[in-house]
C-alpha cells in the first residue's frame, strides 16, 4: 500500500497538474479575445494594457501577503526574533536579486507575447494556438544547452511536429505566412520562459515574480506602443472585454496558476499539459470566430499535437 508521504505527493502532483490544465484552457480561449482586440487597437497597446492589469492584480496580492507577514512578525513576543523576521521580509521585498530575476522573466514574456500578438494580426486564432504549442517540443530541445541529451522519442516527436507545421502553415508554393512565422519564433520565447520559471520559482516568491514580470512586459509594450501606435480612448473602450479577459483572467490568474503549478511539476511534464492550449484555441476559434481548418490543416494539427506529446513522454522516460 502507498505510504502517507507518497499519497501526499500524489495529491500534490494532481493539484499542480489540474492548475496547469486550467491554465491551458484559459490561455487557449484567450486567443479569441486577442484576435478580436486587434479589430480596435494595436498589438502593443493591447499587451501594455492587459499586462498592466495583471501586474496590478499581483501587486494587490503581494501587498496583502506582506501585511500578513508583518502581522505574524508583530505577534512574536521575542524582540530579537521579531527583528529577524522584519529583516527577512524587507530583504525579500527589496532584494536586487529578486528584481533582476523578475525582469529577466518579463523580457521573455515580452518577446513571446509581442511576437504572438503581432502574428495574430496576420493569422487565425486556431493556427496561432497550435504553432504556439510547439514550445512543448522546444523545451526538451533547449535542454541540450544545459547538457540534457534528448532521447529518440524527443527527436521523433520533433520530426512529427515539423511535418505537422508544414501541413498547417506552408502553402503549395512553399511559403509560410508572416503571422505563422512570428508566432513560431514567439514559441521559442515561451519555451525559454517555461524552463526559466521552473528554475526561478524555486528561489523566490511566485507572487513577486509574477508582479515584476508583468510590470516589465507592460512597460516595454507601452514604450513601443507610444512610438508606433496611436491611443484612442473610444477604441480602447470597444476592446474593453478583450482587455479585461486578457489582463485579469489570462495574465493575472493564468500566469499565476502556471507559476504555482510548475512548483510541483517537472518542466517537460508541465509543458505537455499547458500545450493543450492549442486544442482550446482551435475550439474557441471555431465556436466564437467561425474559423474552420482544411483537412490538410487538421492533419497538420494532429501531427503537431501528437509530436509534442511524444516528445514530452520521451523526455520524461529518459529521466
Amino acid at each position: 500500500m502507498p505510504t502517507t508521504e507518497h499519497a501526499r505527493d500524489q495529491r500534490s502532483l494532481v493539484i499542480s497538474e489540474s492548475l496547469l490544465l486550467l491554465t491551458a484552457a484559459i490561455w487557449g480561449f484567450a486567443f479569441v479575445f486577442q484576435r478580436t482586440a486587434m479589430d480596435h487597437i494595436g498589438p502593443f497597446t493591447f499587451n501594455a494594457l492587459r499586462f498592466a492589469i495583471g501586474a496590478l492584480v499581483m501587486l494587490g496580492i503581494v501587498t496583502v501577503r506582506d501585511a500578513r507577514a508583518r502581522a505574524r512578525v508583530d505577534a512574536v513576543t521575542d524582540s530579537s526574533l521579531a527583528a529577524d523576521g522584519v529583516r527577512v521580509v524587507e530583504r525579500e521585498r527589496w532584494s536586487r536579486r529578486t528584481l533582476l530575476w523578475g525582469l529577466a522573466a518579463g523580457v521573455l514574456i515580452f518577446g513571446g507575447a509581442t511576437l504572438q500578438q503581432v502574428g495574430l494580426v496576420y493569422t487565425t486564432a486556431g493556427k496561432a494556438g497550435f504553432i504556439t504549442g510547439l514550445y512543448i517540443v522546444f523545451v526538451p530541445l533547449l535542454g541540450t544547452f544545459w547538457r540534457q541529451r534528448p532521447g529518440h522519442g524527443v527527436w521523433f516527436g520533433a520530426l512529427l511536429a515539423v511535418v505537422g507545421l508544414f501541413l498547417l502553415s506552408v502553402t503549395e508554393q512553399f511559403t509560410i505566412g508572416l503571422g505563422d512565422t512570428l508566432v513560431l519564433i514567439g514559441a521559442l520565447f515561451w519555451a525559454g520562459h517555461v524552463i526559466y520559471a521552473a528554475w526561478v520559482t524555486q528561489r523566490m516568491s511566485v507572487s513577486r515574480l509574477a508582479c515584476i514580470q508583468f510590470a516589465t512586459c507592460s512597460l516595454l509594450s507601452f514604450a513601443v506602443a507610444l512610438a508606433l501606435e496611436e491611443f484612442d480612448t473610444a477604441d480602447i473602450w470597444k476592446a474593453g472585454i478583450s482587455i479585461l479577459y486578457g489582463g485579469f483572467v489570462s495574465v493575472g490568474i493564468a500566469y499565476t496558476l502556471q507559476l504555482v503549478g510548475q512548483r510541483g511539476t517537472p518542466p517537460a511534464h508541465a509543458a505537455i499539459i499547458m500545450g493543450q492550449e492549442a486544442v482550446f484555441a482551435a475550439i474557441g476559434g471555431w465556436m466564437f470566430l467561425s474559423e474552420f481548418l482544411s483537412t490538410r490543416a487538421l492533419v497538420g494539427c494532429a501531427l503537431m499535437l501528437g509530436g509534442a506529446i511524444i516528445a514530452q513522454l520521451g523526455a520524461r522516460g529518459r529521466r
